[in-house]
């Protein structure tokens, strides 16, 4: 057979140019043979180190969350003008990542992981020593355009040093980082501004990250460069869509939604620029995604599944936090301990699928995993404001269950009938249909949560009168004891609102565990993954 472009153990030989068609044939022939698409001298500590910067760059999603305000001190902001720390992040991340694909097949897979590994570490020593808040924001975009890139770049390079019948275990142990990572950034944050500094939450990323470039540039090959000509307009409009998007949805709760002109504005440009990249890219000879990425049923099916895990993970994990320290008075440790089980679940799962993949049918886990994790959620309808640790620790721990179930086979699922050579594009779609799903996911929650908690408050408060508190009526009472009953009567509003807002929750847990429930027969709509893709008919001697 002949020798595959950028396949060497050399990772510095700069990589061959190749065709669409010579790279398709050659991974062809790899997977029949059982060999990775890209090989290389030290698989494991390469893995680590691959592993090493994707840990960094999923923290940063949510670490940076619990540290805004000793930021604000810090850099002089506002309350209203500090989100934009947390905001130009995603925003940088959303406006790149459609190039990834691209970029990494013109100046070659090695050479643009490096430089998104190298932009990324740079970059978080600079947020650490931001000095005011233009800096900051500054730093904060070029780290999340940079973190944007790694995501699919890492994805990709555990799917191509890996050979097909490795690359479940190299899904769990990579999607064991995409799900524990978010759910630990808060935790992880708290942690380190409580005891040292603020600036730690981006410090952190260095004695990680520095070692695991050093390794990167030593060990990882690259694949074949293509020539590949850039959908320009295409890449644009899809821009200004997601870019619009992501804008409203980040922005919208503090606008008061759709009473704000803001909201309706950016709606309308996000709406308007899909329309016209849709049109595009089905009028094009070479659009941004080629057609045979976009056909394939099951890449559909998971991206759509990919839609509904970031609703349930990192969605989820984004307001529970809020629940546990304001209704139940957990301090920032005690709460990263409450939200640990959800990840030893996912942890302890995500080594058990990797023992059924290639014997029980992929659409079975995907199946199991969501009703586990749709029993989780109804379990979480149950509980009230005088339960203790015990409930909460149970029910995150079956939902980890159920969320480790479902992380490596919806992968699997959606790249096992695509050619490796989309897999960068790939990667690339399934992280942002991963990201608009937690973003909708917060947006939605939080909102719900907004509604429930005014509707709740005044069902409450309209049950509290002489006529069901026989023994007192609370507004005559609290006239006639002055302060003290002003002062008791703002007692009994803020219990009110203590109780509106559990209802609020017990609510949305219970819409998310229908949502979740919904999903688990569509599982069956996508084509049984090929047995070779788990478990290689052919082996080399």
């Amino acid at each position: 057979m002949a020798t595959i472009p950028g396949s060497k153990a050399n990772a510095n030989a700069r990589p061959a140019v190749a065709t669409r068609q010579a790279a398709q044939e050659e991974a062809a022939a790899l997977r029949a043979l059982d060999k990775p698409l890209l090989e290389s001298k030290r698989t494991g500590l390469l893995m680590a180190a691959v592993m090493g910067i994707t840990i960094c760059q999923f923290l940063d999603m949510t670490i940076a969350n619990v540290a805004l305000p000793h930021m604000r001190t810090a850099l002089g902001a506002s309350p209203d003008t500090i989100t934009w720390v947390l905001t130009s992040f995603i925003i940088a991340g959303v406006l790149v990542l459609p190039l990834t694909g691209w970029l990494a097949d013109r100046f070659g897979s090695r050479n643009m992981f490096l430089a998104a590994s190298l932009l990324f570490v740079v970059s978080s020593m600079l947020c650490g020593a931001a000095t005011s808040l233009g800096q900051m924001v500054v730093f904060r975009a070029i780290q999340g355009a940079a973190s944007a890139f790694i995501g699919p770049m890492s994805q990709t390079a555990m799917f191509d040093i890996n050979k097909p019948s490795k690359q479940s275990q190299a899904m769990s142990i990579w999607g064991i980082v995409v799900m524990i990572g978010p759910i630990s950034g808060p935790f992880i944050g708290g942690f380190l501004t409580d005891t040292l500094n603020w600036r730690w939450v981006f410090y952190v990323n260095l004695p990680i990250g520095i070692p695991a470039l050093v390794v990167l540039w030593w060990l990882l090959p690259s694949r074949a460069i293509v020539h590949r000509q850039l959908d320009v307009l295409g890449a644009v409009l899809l821009a200004v869509a997601l870019g619009s998007l992501q804008l409203m949805l980040d922005r919208g709760q503090d606008n008061d939604w759709f009473q704000a002109t803001e909201t309706w504005v950016e709606l309308l440009i996000a709406l308007s620029a899909l329309w016209m990249f849709v049109v595009h890219t089905l009028s094009v000879k070479h659009p941004l995604f080629e057609g045979a990425m976009v056909r394939n049923a099951n890449f559909l099916g998971g991206l759509g599944f990919m839609v509904i895990l970031g609703v349930t993970n990192v969605g989820l994990s984004s307001v529970l936090p809020t629940l546990y320290q304001n209704l139940f008075g957990y301090s920032v440790m005690q709460t990263g301990l409450l939200m640990a089980p959800r990840g030893v679940g996912v942890l302890t799962m995500m080594f058990v699928t990797n023992r059924l993949m290639g014997k029980i049918d992929s659409r079975v886990l995907i199946a199991a995993g969501y009703s586990i994790a749709a029993y989780s959620l109804y379990m979480m309808t149950s509980w009230s404001l005088d339960m203790d640790w015990h409930q909460m620790a149970i029910s995150g721990f079956v939902q980890g269950l159920g969320l480790g179930l479902v992380f490596v086979p919806v992968n699997l699922v959606a790249f096992s009938t695509l050619d490796p050579h989309y897999r960068t594009d790939g990667t690339t779609l399934m992280t942002l249909f991963r990201n608009l799903g937690s973003s909708f996911g917060i947006s939605a929650i939080v909102a719900q949560l907004s509604t429930n908690m005014q509707t709740s408050h005044q069902d409450v408060g309209s049950s509290i009168t002489s006529f069901n508190v026989p023994a007192m009526d609370p507004a005559s009472s609290a006239a006639m004891l002055g302060e003290v009953g002003t002062a008791a009567l703002q007692m009994l509003d803020g219990e009110v609102s203590r109780q509106a807002a559990m209802i609020a929750y017990l609510d949305n847990f219970k819409m998310m565990a229908w949502v979740v429930l919904l999903v688990v027969p569509l599982t069956f709509v996508v084509k049984k993954p090929p047995p070779m893709f788990s478990k290689p008919d052919v082996h080399p001697e």
